[in-house]
């Protein structure tokens, strides 16, 4: 029965059709590598073990969520950019957002959920992640390349999952401050009610000045004030029946541009703020029908409003996103099956601006079937139907295979074909108002193509995970600003974006010793303007990450991590074409004394910030009214933080 239900816990943090049990109390601590076996590969929403899985699913080690969740207690952006191929990027640089770029790929085609729904949105912001602090985290689960075939134009380029720790976990308070001016405060509390009921919540707050890092009156780092609180529910009858509910709310204020009291060294002064509120709930629901059949419910709301002044650019929109299915699966004989309906709803308002506002219903219906021709090889095939009101009818394939070469050694290789709708999440439209988009004409939905090989060794103490990858997105969406004069215009562009790449991860534990070494080639191009190709911009060629961790569960860990970071093209840059490649070097310590822990980290020792290379003004004003180049590497610069964990 144990057994069972941890199954059917995994089940639920990747696939909608199964939940989070309360009353199993599996060993906290109970083998790493029997934990990260025991996660359900999300593309396939299936049941099996991860090793079970013709897709490759990376999960992000406990230790890696432990150290970077006091390096960066108010955001997700230091723990994700451990992920080989995973990159955050900065976007709307003056107010200091970021999104996520998954092997070369836009941010705005990463499909984010969190306990597998879509809490940040269809297609989350430039500040949804900076939104969702880490202190709840029981894991961290990414799966590359497109995943549409079971949930439609979301997971273009990919899907990250946030899995929550479950009722029952240790409660705990983090207090944070950064040298910087930051300040942190979040609280993670949870039980079991009862043998079938449990709930989890965490709230925080969290706040940062204006810092002028460089002096010349501009603010490097954003101010904010944010709050932010997230109960859950979780039940389960005992007989297979379960469900799991959430709620979230969050509000935040931020203000960039000049500093107070200063002028620019033209003389003038610069406004830009965003005041944004976010509301959602999400249902889980799993009732078994028979032995062999089970039916599985999600539903999930978000809603977002935003009021932004970029300079004397006043907009207020509303951004409300739906999505709920229902879905069948089973198993018979070789086969796994599932199968089921959908329908997504995405509308965007404002009064401000013109001729972009939409409103989008998806039905769809999907299936998919997994067969274990042997014990050596497993087969799967999926497939999606959307019905978008918009932009017509799409379908998404995907083939995937696992082959068991020997008893250390697995193949995978995978292909699946997707789309993405027109919407305004673009890093330039973020960067400004949407006032100054013009109305939405003759555009075309992108479609994408992925295939890749995964190869993977593991004995003992060493695991190894090699892959080679290629995409390619047709019809790719661009905004362009040289059309129409101080306006941006979203169009398609003549040519297709193309990723080739390579990635390796390495894995060594041994005792309290962990090594992760990590390494991601990649080539994008894109169509350069008047014909031929060009290397798409901020996107570096190489990049790589080595961190060794000392730990001791009883007494704390001491840490040391080097990241590099190759030439990135730039072509919207006045000083530059090309990005000069960079180190970090990122120090951490933490010291237990009973149930308080006491963390010291100094991050980006080599002081690497973009100022140090270059102004992040620039000379004139750009057409669309932006004051700042875009960012390439840090802007903060040096930072060390001092905090306190406390265990109740």
């Amino acid at each position: 029965m144990h057994a069972q239900r941890a199954e059917l816990y995994a089940a639920f943090l990747m696939a909608p059709l199964s939940w989070w049990p309360v009353g199993a109390h599996a060993n906290e601590a109970e083998n790493e590598e029997e934990e990260t076996e025991s996660v359900v590969v999300f593309a396939t929403r299936s049941e099996a073990l991860v090793r079970d899985q013709p897709i490759r699913v990376e999960v992000l080690p406990e230790e890696e969520i432990e150290e970077n969740l006091t390096m960066q207690p108010g955001n997700l952006t230091t723990l994700l950019n451990e992920l080989g191929g995973v990159r955050i990027q900065s976007t709307a640089a003056g107010l200091s957002g970021a999104t996520l770029q998954m092997r070369g790929l836009p941010g705005r085609h990463t499909l984010v959920l969190q306990d597998g729904l879509p809490l940040l949105g269809a297609q989350p912001d430039g500040f949804g992640l900076l939104q969702t602090p880490p202190l709840d985290l029981g894991r961290v689960e990414v799966i590359k390349g497109v995943a549409s075939a079971l949930y439609g134009s979301g997971g273009l380029g990919g899907v990250l999952n946030l899995m929550s720790r479950r009722p029952g976990s240790e409660p705990e308070i983090l207090l944070n401050r950064t040298s910087r001016g930051g300040t942190d405060g979040v609280g993670f509390f949870s039980d079991e009610l009862s043998p079938q009921w449990g709930y989890s919540v965490i709230a925080g707050a969290y706040d940062q000045r204006r810092e002028d890092i460089d002096d010349d009156g501009w603010a490097d780092l954003a101010e904010y004030r944010r709050y932010t609180v997230r109960p859950r529910l979780f039940w389960d009858n005992g007989e297979g029946s379960t469900m799991f509910a959430t709620v979230g709310l969050m509000d935040e204020s931020r203000q960039g541009g000049s500093m107070r009291g200063r002028v620019l060294p033209d003389g003038t002064t610069f406004r830009d703020t965003l005041d944004s509120r976010r509301a959602d709930g999400g249902l889980v629901a799993h009732i078994p029908l028979s032995d062999a059949k089970s039916f599985g419910s999600r539903w999930s709301f978000v809603r977002v409003e935003r009021d932004r002044d970029f300079n004397g650019a006043f907009s207020e929109d509303v951004r409300t996103t739906g999505s709920g299915e229902a879905t069948v699966s089973g198993a018979h004989d070789r086969h796994a099956w599932l199968a089921g309906v959908a329908f997504d709803y995405d509308r965007f308002e404002s009064a401000q601006a013109t001729g972009v506002n939409y409103r989008y219903t998806v039905p769809a219906v999907f299936a998919q079937d997994e067969y274990t021709v042997n014990d050596g090889v497993k087969l799967a095939g999926s497939a999606r139907v959307d019905a978008h009101n918009e932009y017509g009818t799409f379908v998404s394939p995907r083939l995937s295979a696992l082959f068991r070469l020997q008893e250390d050694w697995s193949l995978r290789a995978s292909i699946g074909g997707g789309f993405a709708v027109p919407t305004l999440v673009f890093d330039e439209i973020e960067a400004t108002s949407v006032t100054l988009v013009e109305p939405l004409r003759d555009l075309d939905a992108e479609r994408a193509t992925s295939a890749s090989i995964d190869m993977k060794w593991a004995e003992g103490i060493w695991e190894i995970n090699g892959s080679v990858f290629g995409s390619r997105i047709r019809d790719p969406l661009v905004v362009q600003s040289d059309v129409v004069p101080g306006r941006l215009q979203i169009a398609n562009d003549d040519g297709p974006r193309d990723v080739v790449g390579a990635e390796l991860l390495v894995h060594y534990t041994s005792g309290k010793l962990h090594v992760i070494g990590s390494s991601t080639y990649m080539k994008v191009t894109e169509q350069a303007p008047g014909g031929g190709r060009r290397e798409s911009e901020l996107v570096p060629r190489l990049s790589g990450e080595l961190c060794a961790l000392l730990e001791d569960e009883d007494r704390g860990r001491i840490g040391l991590e080097f990241s590099y970071t190759g030439s990135q093209q730039l072509y919207d840059n006045p000083y530059r074409t090309e990005g000069s490649p960079y180190v970090e070097i990122n120090v951490l310590a933490e010291i237990k004394l009973g149930e308080v822990a006491v963390f010291l980290n100094a991050l980006n020792l080599t002081d690497r910030r973009q100022t140090r290379f270059e102004p992040l003004l620039r000379p004139l004003p750009a057409a669309t009214g932006e004051r700042i180049v875009e960012a390439w590497a840090p802007l903060a610069g040096r930072v060390y933080n001092l905090g306190v964990r406390i265990e109740l």
